[in-house]
């Protein structure tokens, strides 16, 4: 009776193996979701993010994997809808139950699945340069935060070196990162001596197309008599028909220069780079970089896509980084569980692209280099200026008074990412 009943149950076994073929496989694989906008406005600065993320575990699985298991790639497509971006992560913890996630652009995606995450206990790593102003224990920000790309990008145009700027506008996308980024740009601009007069703002909302008006309105404002220059945080598709209409209208580097923190080189990549020659982008990486690292990346970029003529940036980098520092961490831990991959993050140090050394911080922050480059007719570009040596992300602003007094710090026992920062003696943030 003990055997039939043995033989039964490990029939019933089998027929369920049978049936869930999927969910037997799932064990022996570790699951890598990418959540990346694949069509809608966004498509154009995401899909690439998409092949890079597929490139580098493509890599991994050819080193043999991760703790003895393949890397299976799991891509969902948000379509550039805020929304869908929490449904697709939802969908990615919950039913997919991916081990980590790689993805979004915007911060206004960003903020649409950051309470998924953080209800989910989920692992984000966000690749994109934003706004500050956050520090969540379920994601790593591995793009820059406004000090080491905002703030030093408008040092260098007040500069001599960068024209001595005098007059700003600011012109960005109508959404969270713009707004907020140009907030912690107007306070640093007060405390350099500049007046609201001297600065102008203006937003737009995704995928704007008709940008007459709006750089006829930047050419009168500049018109004072007082070196002007753009700030933009224009993001997706929109920057294609603004470019064209700064040369429409005769703008060049030399009268009104433009700094972009969301144009690189995949973005020029679709455009008539003539008109727009000197005009600068500030990042943490540019593929003109001439390094042993950057050169070896581009190749196997090269190799993997099949087309020579693709080009690399900066978003990619950082998830380059996000991913070999997540593999170490996974790898220290011995294990993909959230909790223990988190701890083993900080401290984390990978070869950046640019010949220097990433950290991850106890902020969820990198220590990255800031470069500012010119726009070439190849649609490439020349650094001209860049920090001696990393900068240490900041999650809270400095420039704004109620986060100037906060810190972030995610390790025992301060566990907290806006914590005042401590009095002298304190052991530990007060309220905790």
């Amino acid at each position: 009776m003990k055997m039939r009943l043995l033989s039964l149950a490990c029939a019933a076994l089998c027929a369920v193996v049978a049936v869930l073929p999927g969910q037997a496989r799932a064990a022996d694989t570790i699951k890598v979701g990418i959540l990346h906008s694949l069509s809608g406005t966004m498509a154009i600065s995401e899909t690439t993010l998409k092949d890079a993320m597929l490139m580098l575990i493509a890599d991994q699985n050819a080193k043999g994997g991760l703790l003895g298991k393949k890397l299976e790639p799991v891509v969902v497509d948000p379509a550039s809808n805020w929304p869908l971006f929490a449904e697709k992560a939802r969908e990615l913890l919950q039913k997919d139950k991916v081990d980590v996630v790689f993805g979004c652009w915007t911060s206004v995606s960003r903020k649409s699945v950051l309470p998924v995450f953080e209800e989910l206990n989920g692992l984000l790593f966000y690749p994109v340069q934003y706004e500050g102003e956050e520090s969540s224990r379920n994601v790593f920000y591995t793009g820059a935060a406004p000090n080491q790309q905002a703030i030093p990008a408008v040092e260098y145009l007040m500069s001599e070196e960068g024209g001595g700027a005098e007059r700003w506008v600011l012109l960005g996308t109508d959404y969270v990162y713009p707004r907020t980024t140009n907030k912690i740009l107007r306070a640093f601009l007060h405390s350099k001596g500049v007046s609201d007069a001297d600065i102008m703002e203006n937003y737009t909302p995704f995928g704007h197309s008709d940008w007459q008006t709006i750089v006829a309105d930047v050419k009168s404002f500049a018109s004072a008599g007082k070196k002007t220059a753009v700030v933009s945080t224009i993001n997706g598709d929109a920057n294609v028909p603004f470019y064209k209409e700064l040369g429409n209208q005769g703008i060049s580097a030399e009268t009104i220069p433009v700094v972009a923190f969301s144009v690189g080189e995949e973005e020029l990549a679709g455009l008539d780079t003539a008109p727009l020659v000197g005009h600068l982008a500030a990042w943490n990486y540019f593929m003109s970089v001439d390094t042993p690292e950057n050169k070896d990346f581009i190749a196997n970029w090269h190799k993997y896509i099949k087309n020579p003529k693709r080009v690399t940036n900066d978003p990619m980098e950082a998830h380059y980084i996000g991913f070999n520092m997540w593999v170490q961490a996974v790898e220290q831990a011995g294990t993909t569980d959230v909790d223990a991959v988190r701890q083993a993050m900080y401290g984390q140090k990978v070869p950046n692209l640019t010949g220097g050394i990433a950290v991850m911080n106890v902020n969820h922050h990198l220590s990255k280099p800031v470069l500012i480059g010119e726009i070439q007719p190849d649609g490439q570009f020349q650094v001209v200026w860049q920090t001696d040596d990393v900068v240490v992300g900041d999650a809270w602003s400095d420039f704004i008074p109620e986060s100037a007094k906060l810190t972030a710090d995610w390790t025992f026992p301060w566990v907290c990412g806006n914590c005042e920062k401590p009095r002298f003696g304190d052991q530990k943030p007060a309220g905790l």
